[in-house]
């Protein structure tokens, strides 16, 4: 038979509650830099790979991929872009030909924005970890500190 006892100890194991906040704040900040990769259409798999084998926090992480969203996805890719054609110094993107919609055509014209895109990727993702580690942390810290935790998990004495 199952206790609450029991089910309750098994929802924190999965949940890390008892996690440390720069632990937790890690794998959000992991989960970002996820978000911002340019690997779009992998970032499930990646945190679910994340999960396993750094053993971060699934919810954490989620929460860091879910800033990319479907109503960030376009700002996202928009900016992801700009970023790396400033970082590589090209100049502004072209409007492209939609008289032609060809696999051939389409590639032609967005095979020179694919490593500026990479790029953009890269730096918004280790700018976006870089964030977001130290907002969640704090956030993290504050919350456990008014319900009466100290900010490494433990109870404080009362």
């Amino acid at each position: 038979m199952v206790s609450i006892q029991r089910l309750r100890t098994q929802v924190h194991q999965i949940l890390h509650l008892d996690e440390s906040p720069q632990r937790t704040a890690l794998a959000f900040a992991v989960g970002v830099f996820i978000a911002f990769s340019p690997t779009h259409g992998l970032h499930t798999l990646m945190a679910l790979f994340c999960t396993w084998a750094f053993r971060l926090n699934f919810l954490a992480l989620m929460a860091g991929v879910l800033v990319n969203n479907p109503w960030t996805l376009v700002p996202i890719l928009g900016a992801t872009l700009w970023t790396g054609l400033v970082v590589l110094g090209m100049p502004p993107v072209e409007t492209l030909n939609w008289s032609d919609l060809s696999f051939a055509a389409v590639y032609q014209q967005v095979s020179p924005y694919i490593v500026p895109f990479f790029v953009g990727g890269l730096v918004l993702s280790v700018l976006g970890a870089a964030i977001g580690y130290p907002i969640c942390y704090w956030l993290i810290s504050k919350y456990r500190v008014r319900k009466g935790h100290a900010p490494d998990g433990n109870r404080l004495p009362t």
